[in-house]
């Protein structure tokens, strides 16, 4: 078994993060919401299998945000899916400090990702409530 990570490419939003979305009965966020227009992250896949994936945002401050991890519902190896969330937060805060950033930021109420997000050093800052959001 081969754990890889590779950055998002262009045909991943619409070939497989938007059906993870929808597997999880989740509405997925426009491309253009997300960073680099989609391509602000990385996939991490077991042998060739896509398992999660997630997304960086630069701010203009010294905080990075690490937002919008999915998972392949259907990939049901679950200490498997649980190296690959914690490679892909790694990934992700590998990324932020090569960015020079000093915080990463998360927002989620699942509490399987709220422990990979503690294994990884973050410490819960407030309560997640209500996410809002206004299209300009």
């Amino acid at each position: 078994m081969k754990f890889n990570i590779l950055p998002l490419k262009d045909t991943d939003y619409e070939d497989v993060l938007c059906n993870w979305w929808k597997d999880w009965r989740w509405t997925p966020p426009q491309k253009n919401f997300l960073p680099e227009n989609g391509r602000g992250g990385y996939m991490i896949y077991v042998d060739e299998t896509p398992v999660v994936a997630g997304f960086l945002y630069n701010t203009n401050s010294d905080v990075a945000w690490v937002d919008f991890i999915i998972s392949n519902f259907h990939y049901k190896h679950k200490e498997n899916r649980l190296i690959a969330i914690d490679m892909l937060l790694k990934s992700l805060e590998q990324r932020a400090v090569e960015i020079n950033k000093k915080f990463l930021y998360a927002l989620t109420n699942h509490k399987t990702l709220v422990a990979s997000y503690e294994a990884n050093g973050y410490v819960e800052a407030g309560t997640y409530n209500i996410e809002l959001i206004k299209k300009l």
